[in-house]
C-alpha cells in the first residue's frame, strides 16, 4: 500500500505542525511502504500557509497545494487527490480533533475485511473520548439517519472526518460538491457502487467549537441535508 493523506486547510496555524508531526512520528501498519502528505490550503489569511511551505520545502514526502480563491473542503479534497500518487487515499483535517492513533486501525480494517472505504466513526463503542455539544450531535444522527435509511446501509457518523478510501473507488466516482457536502456525497455514492464494500470504525474526537476554531455553520448542516437528499434520494450524478 502507498498511502496518500490529503488535509485540507483554512486558517488553521496553530495546529498545521503539530498535525503534520504527529503523523511523521505514527507507526504505520507494516503493509503501508510509503506515506506522503498533501496539504491544500484554501486561501487561508492567518499565515497558514506559510508553515505549510516551510514543512513542503523541509520535508520531501509532504507537498503543499495551493487555492487562490476559497473553494470549500470538497474542492480542496480533490485538488490533493489530482495531486497526490498513492494508491489509498485518507482524508483528514488540519486540525486535533481527531487522533491520528485511529489511522493504523482504520488501515488495518481495510485490508482484514478487504473494502474499499473504510469511515471513522465518532459514536461508535470501543474508545475512550471526551463529550461534545448535543446539539452537533442530534443533527449528525438525524443526518446519518437518513442517509442509512435512503441507502439502506447502516452508519453511524456520516459526517466524520475520517476517510479512508481506495483510489479505484474514487476513480469510479464523479464528485461535485466543493463545501462540507463532501462527506455525504462520497458515502453515498460510494454506497451505490457496492453497499458492503465499507466499513466503520471507532476513533477519538476531540471536540472544538466556534471561538476555537470550528468551521461548520448553522448554513453548511443544510447544505449537507440537501446533499443527502440529492444524492440519495434524487440520485444526482
Amino acid at each position: 500500500m502507498t498511502l496518500s493523506i490529503i488535509i485540507p486547510m483554512y486558517n488553521e496555524k496553530d495546529t498545521i505542525r503539530l498535525v503534520v508531526d504527529q503523523l511523521d512520528a505514527l507507526q504505520y501498519p507494516e503493509s503501508v511502504k510509503s506515506v506522503e502528505i498533501v496539504i491544500v490550503d484554501d486561501c487561508s489569511s492567518d499565515g497558514s500557509v506559510e508553515i505549510a511551505a516551510d514543512l513542503a520545502n523541509a520535508r520531501d514526502h509532504v507537498i503543499l497545494v495551493r487555492h487562490l480563491v476559497n473553494q470549500g473542503k470538497g474542492a480542496a479534497v480533490r485538488s490533493g487527490i489530482a495531486q497526490s500518487s498513492g494508491d489509498t487515499l485518507l482524508v483528514r483535517d488540519a486540525d486535533l480533533e481527531l487522533s491520528v492513533e485511529d489511522i493504523p486501525p482504520m488501515i488495518l480494517a481495510m485490508e482484514e475485511l478487504n473494502v474499499e472505504f473504510v469511515n471513522g466513526s465518532r459514536y461508535m463503542a470501543g474508545v475512550n473520548r471526551p463529550l461534545s455539544s448535543y446539539r452537533r450531535f442530534l443533527a449528525n444522527r438525524f443526518f446519518t439517519f437518513l442517509t442509512s435509511l435512503i441507502i439502506d446501509v447502516k452508519l453511524t457518523d456520516m459526517a466524520c472526518g475520517y476517510k479512508l478510501f481506495k483510489r479505484e473507488l474514487y476513480d469510479r466516482l464523479v464528485l461535485r460538491e466543493n463545501r462540507f457536502g463532501f462527506e455525504a456525497e462520497i458515502l453515498i455514492k460510494s454506497l451505490r457502487k457496492q453497499a458492503n464494500n465499507i466499513a466503520e470504525v471507532p476513533v477519538r474526537y476531540f471536540p472544538r467549537y466556534k471561538d476555537g476554531g470550528k468551521k461548520l455553520s448553522n448554513r453548511d448542516a443544510l447544505r449537507i441535508l440537501w446533499v443527502v437528499f440529492k444524492y440519495g434520494l434524487f440520485r444526482r450524478k
